[in-house]
């Protein structure tokens, strides 16, 4: 007897709405892309509980006529693609067939279509796959579609759904994302009858991006225009280096009209930043990226959100010298020295396109090159060189006063040959003698290599001194000492309550002593840890501080920060806040805890707002209080570079070892490294 059978199509579609329906966001990305795709010059998404109990989507597109009305519903029936050949080069958002189906399979689905010309709309109503009703409606021009009771059917499934501000986060993320890729089009969301989004049609992006983020968000931003037509165009803005977010969520990428998550472009955004943002630290971002649609196979996932370059390494360069260029245009950055990363390298692969674009690809580097001799000259190294800068000291202030005049020092300066030596020479000596003191010198087989590396450090100071302009003479470097030999995060446990503070480095971390050896504090995660532990008990006992507003600050929520705005306020408030929601996205501050300076307070809850985990909505709620005591604490805490009094470097070590603990930050950084005192006699070859 036969085993394998044909599945009954009601099953075989559930089974793709596993894939392509996870939750309500994915059924409002299926309709609105339809909608796009039809031509729709207004889209409005209405939804009651997050989605789960309604989602209608309606728009003013071409409409169906009555059999296609009811063959959409069938498995792989589309319109946009009728070949093979035409999954080479897709136009189109939707092209699989299967949405409609899929979403038909596991919901209660009515369509209402009509076309400009057509008598009268077709109304078909569809349960859990099965038709119910088709008939003649009234309706203008256009289609509405409503999925009522998502997963009615699979019960499984059902349980799996978020609580409605997780759903509604998504909805409207997703929504911001279509309608900044078409600000042709005119937007409105809303949930539970409440407006959540509502945007007109615009004639240019920088005008919508206006409309859903306001006039702060646009103030920050840097245009961004570069690449080349046969591999890449990139276009869009990016966020000035001031503007820092400790996630991505502000980052909104976009592949030939697509919303898209790819790896790829968030690190060549990324990469287009380096040096300028410390790590952890992202940009804003809203990247538009145009390829020839054969260069780029969006058939790789159903939900259509990932997609494959033909050419990996050709569009990476393209979007981070566009990043690039607009950062040097804002004078963010030199244009006149070459990273590393983009200088020519070997690509495998089918990423020899650079190759292949010979004089093409030229046309989008934004690099500019120095004129005169001193271009010839760096051409001939192959490389651009900056003059040289001295580095910033590091300082180093001691509690007591030092005991040395500084009228001593008046008449020291540095040799004429050295000032000449440019930024790289300079960094590359300084790299040996900062190993030469610092390697481990149990490591050294005798003393005489020690000699050997001072020698070294010597002879190039005069090789480099006395070298021709513009070229640097390769030097072999000696085996670098890892630092962690001898610094080292402390255990609570190994903590003494005798620890003195010496002084500063750098107004930055606090120099102190035990009975073990040298410690470094970071001040400012020191601090965060004392505030985080007030906060969370003051929070506990519902004794949270306030310091009220003479004026109120009033600014404007994003859509998917006004989307968990409600559910965070609450939480907010437990913490000393008092706010208020005003008309549409529209909040006003009229008090804040009592420890934040009243001008961190709008941007401590911006970012509170956008980077709550939309997972974390209708979970524990210890969790969520957690996050808002520790983002707080970091915006009122003692900041890196503000120099402090000894009885404040006192106070702040005594209130350190008496917080729940006080080796790491609420956000898991170490608080304290250790140089043990035998370390340092060993690195002194005294041991």
């Amino acid at each position: 007897m036969s085993k394998i059978r044909l599945l009954p199509d009601h099953v075989s579609n559930q089974i793709a709405a596993g894939e392509v329906v996870e939750r309500p966001a994915s059924v409002a990305k299926e309709l609105v892309e339809n909608a796009i795709d039809a031509r729709a010059t207004r889209i409005v998404i209405d939804v009651e509980s997050g989605g789960r109990r309604l989602l209608k989507v309606s728009d003013d597109g071409e409409g169906m006529v009555r059999d296609d009305a009811l063959l959409a519903f069938e498995r792989h029936a589309t319109s946009k693609i009728s070949t093979a050949e035409d999954l080479n080069s897709i136009a189109t958002l939707g092209f699989r067939g299967e949405a409609l189906a899929s979403i038909a399979s596991v919901a209660r689905v009515e369509l209402i279509s009509k076309t400009e010309d057509a008598a009268a709309a077709t109304r078909v109503v569809i349960e859990g796959g099965r038709m119910r009703d088709v008939k003649d409606a009234a309706h203008s021009r256009g289609t509405t579609i409503s999925v009522r009771d998502l997963f009615f059917n699979v019960p499984a499934r059902r349980k799996f759904l978020r609580s409605e501000a997780t759903e509604t986060f998504h909805l409207t993320n997703l929504v911001t994302h279509y309608a900044l890729a078409h600000p042709e089009i005119a937007f409105g969301l809303t949930n539970n009858g409440r407006e959540v989004l509502r945007v007109a049609s615009a004639k240019v992006l920088r005008e919508r991006a206006y409309q859903i983020f306001g006039s702060e968000f646009l103030d920050n931003l840097l245009e961004v225009s570069g690449g080349h037509k046969h591999v890449a165009l990139v276009s869009g803005y990016v966020s000035a280096p001031r503007d820092r977010r400790t996630s991505r969520d502000a980052q909104y990428l976009f592949v030939n009209g697509r919303f898209v998550r790819d790896q790829l472009i968030g690190r060549a955004l990324s990469e287009g930043y380096r040096s300028i943002l410390p790590h952890g630290v992202y940009p804003a971002a809203l990247l538009f990226i145009e390829t020839p649609l054969e260069e780029v196979d969006v058939n790789v996932h159903p939900a259509k959100t990932e997609v494959r370059f033909r050419r990996v390494a050709a569009v990476a360069d393209a979007v981070r010298e566009a990043v690039r260029s607009a950062l040097a245009g804002a004078g963010y950055m030199r244009t006149d020295v070459i990273e590393p990363s983009m200088a020519p390298h070997a690509q495998s692969e089918s990423d020899d396109s650079v190759a292949a674009m010979s004089a093409a690809a030229t046309d989008y580097s934004p690099v500019s090159t120095p004129t005169g001799s001193a271009a010839s000259s760096a051409a001939a190294v192959g490389e651009h060189r900056a003059p040289f800068e001295p580095a910033r000291q590091s300082r180093i202030e001691f509690a007591s006063p030092p005991i040395q005049d500084e009228e001593s020092f008046a008449g020291e300066r540095p040799e004429p040959d050295l000032v000449a030596l440019e930024s790289d020479t300079a960094r590359d000596f300084d790299a040996i003698t900062r190993r030469a003191l610092s390697a481990e010198r149990d490591s050294v087989e005798s003393p005489s290599e020690v000699n050997d590396i001072a020698c070294k450090a010597e002879s190039f100071m005069v090789e480099t001194a006395s070298a021709p302009e513009g070229i640097t003479k390769s030097v072999s470097l000696p085996p670098l000492a890892s630092a962690d030999k001898f610094a080292h995060e402390v255990a609570v446990e190994e903590l003494s309550p005798n620890i003195r503070p010496l002084g500063q480095l750098d107004e930055s971390f606090i120099i102190a002593t035990d009975d073990e050896g040298l410690l470094l504090i970071d001040q400012h995660v020191a601090h965060e840890r004392i505030l985080f532990d007030k906060y969370r008990a003051l929070e506990a006992s519902r004794l949270a501080e306030s310091q009220s507003l003479l004026i109120p600050e009033t600014f404007d929520l994003t859509p998917a920060q006004a989307a968990a705005f409600d559910f965070v306020a609450p939480e907010l408030e437990c913490y000393g806040f008092e706010l208020m929601r005003l008309s549409g996205r529209t909040v006003a501050i009229k008090a804040t805890p009592a420890d934040l300076p009243a001008s961190e307070a709008r941007n401590m809850l911006a970012e509170i707002l956008e980077t709550v985990d939309a997972e974390k909505k209708g979970s524990a709620r210890k969790a969520l209080r957690d996050d808002i005591a520790a983002s707080l604490a970091c915006h009122a805490a003692i900041k890196v570079n503000m120099p402090l009094a000894p009885e404040k470097m006192r106070w702040l070590i005594d209130r350190l070892l008496k917080t729940s603990s006080p080796t790491t930050c609420p956000h898991g950084r170490p608080v304290i490294l250790r140089l043990a005192t035998r370390d340092i006699l060993k690195g002194f070859h005294r041991i």
